[in-house]
């Protein structure tokens, strides 16, 4: 797993590129921690855009951060389906915004 951050204005965002599960958790997390404690008044965007596969540590770690957070915005973007609907079934869908990821447009194969 690979985890890149910028910021940008009030925001922090964060790219995860890998599965989110039991071995990615716990650096993913102290990566989190270390920034929401860094940029005490911005927002966390967590792009997940390559995360392919997320398990109960993910969502762990998701929330975790969701209540470290102390009111500030979190939210997920460029989740994939499968990610989006593991999010669903934990309920995380109704407390975080989350944004589908966006396909690239099809190129016309017309000669």
């Amino acid at each position: 797993m690979t985890i890149v951050h910028t910021i940008q204005g009030s925001r922090i965002l964060v790219a995860v590129n890998g599965d989110l599960d039991l071995t990615s958790a716990a650096p993913l997390r102290d990566a989190l921690d270390e920034l929401i404690d860094r940029y005490r008044e911005k927002s966390l965007v967590l792009d997940l855009a390559d995360v392919d596969f997320i398990d109960s540590s993910g969502l762990g770690v998701i929330l975790g951060r969701f209540r470290r957070m102390s009111g500030r915005p979190l939210s997920l973007v460029g989740v994939r389906p499968a990610v989006k609907a593991v999010l669903e079934l934990a309920g995380i869908t109704s407390i975080l915004p989350v944004a589908d990821a966006v396909r690239p447009p099809v190129k016309d194969q017309r000669a």
